[in-house]
């Protein structure tokens, strides 16, 4: 599942930056693509397009340095949804 959201997460990031080549791996914040209005508007839309909720103690950089990084988190924020 983690490689559904990896694809929805990299489709909405290309589609602000429509010339990147991006892995799910690649340092986005290393590359350029992210900056502060950037920064929120992909943990808006996360919340948003899977229905999380992320708490201040998971917006760290590195929660959302690659592509992978934050398939994980949402698959970590609807794994403690499920179980809560």
């Amino acid at each position: 599942m983690a490689n559904t959201h990896a694809t929805t997460i990299r489709a909405f990031i290309v589609g602000r930056h429509p010339q990147a080549e991006l892995t799910d791996e690649q340092d986005i914040f290393s590359l350029g693509f992210i900056n502060s209005l950037f920064a929120m508007e992909l943990v808006m839309f996360i919340e948003k397009e899977f229905g999380v909720s992320l708490p201040n103690d998971e917006l760290r950089i590195d929660n959302f340095r690659t592509v992978s990084s934050m398939a994980e988190l949402v698959e970590r924020r609807l794994s403690a949804a499920v179980s809560a």
